[in-house]
């Protein structure tokens, strides 16, 4: 079991090894955490909903409604930082503890410096994704522009059509990729634990190494339920987003090692 040190003073959590197939538990137990604060759980989606909806109708009236794909993706990249107030919820139900909306705030408000630094990772690699994206617009569709009637047209059906959707698909991929490696536990065991960015990346970096490929599954099923709600033109979000939030919570627990071994191994896990 690993258990190396940043510093003498903030050890690294230890990690478990788990079955492939665990993703699927974790969406089972996201799903039992739905149905038992069902209302909190759809007005956490709802307002993400909203904000998608919201989004689309600022860039149309802007004219850059060809930014509505890379920022649709991009909310993957941003969508761990986005999902701490799930995890809250999750943490609550765990403990037996109420949940009445509006609790989630003061947790997140006494670690404000520590989720605003990994925030500010996360929106740094969102940033870097959309200046790829814009210069990959400039660069095959520069001969035109872009109208909501012809958006559609020109993207999908175009001549320039594949080499840019296969160029944005392995650059989105890439930065997808290392944001998932860093924040596939981080943001749980932030809100979890009295530790600081470095140990938490560490630990999720060290988690993904480990499972790779229950994590690749994962990350595919993230994808997925993502691309499902905003292909459902933001309404799956309703759903996906706070299903997607528990699991993670969940896969945390399952991959790692509680504070002072106090937790039984999960089922399917290995040490």
């Amino acid at each position: 079991m690993e258990n190396r040190n940043t510093s003498s003073a903030e050890p690294v959590p230890e990690i478990r090894q788990v079955a492939v197939d665990r993703p699927w538990a974790w969406l089972a137990a996201g799903w039992h955490d739905m149905t038992r604060v069902p209302g909190r759980s759809l007005l956490y989606g709802v307002v993400f909903a909203a904000a998608g909806y919201a989004l689309t109708y600022w860039l149309n009236a802007a004219g850059a409604i060809y930014l509505i794909l890379p920022v649709a993706a991009g909310f993957a990249l941003i969508g761990p930082a986005a999902a701490v107030g799930l995890y809250d919820v999750c943490r609550r139900l765990e403990q037996g503890q109420p949940v009445p909306i509006g609790s989630v705030f003061p947790t997140i408000l006494s670690r404000a410096d520590t989720f605003g630094a990994m925030g500010l990772v996360l929106v740094l690699f969102f940033l870097a994704w959309m200046e790829i994206a814009l210069l990959m617009f400039a660069f095959f569709f520069s001969d035109r522009p872009i109208s909501s009637e012809d958006f559609i047209e020109h993207v999908f059906f175009a001549p320039e059509s594949l080499p840019f959707l296969v160029s944005g698909t392995v650059a989105g991929g890439i930065l997808a990729a290392a944001v998932f490696a860093i924040s596939a536990v981080s943001l749980p065991l932030l809100l979890d634990r009295n530790v600081g960015v470095p140990t938490a990346v560490i630990t999720s970096l060290r988690v993904v190494r480990r499972n790779y490929r229950a994590l690749a599954l994962w990350a595919a099923l993230i994808a997925f339920f993502i691309s499902l709600g905003v292909a459902t033109l933001f309404l799956g979000l309703v759903i996906t987003l706070p299903l997607i939030g528990y699991a993670t919570w969940h896969a945390y627990r399952d991959l790692v090692e509680p504070a002072g071994g106090d937790r039984a191994p999960a089922p399917g896990a290995t040490s």
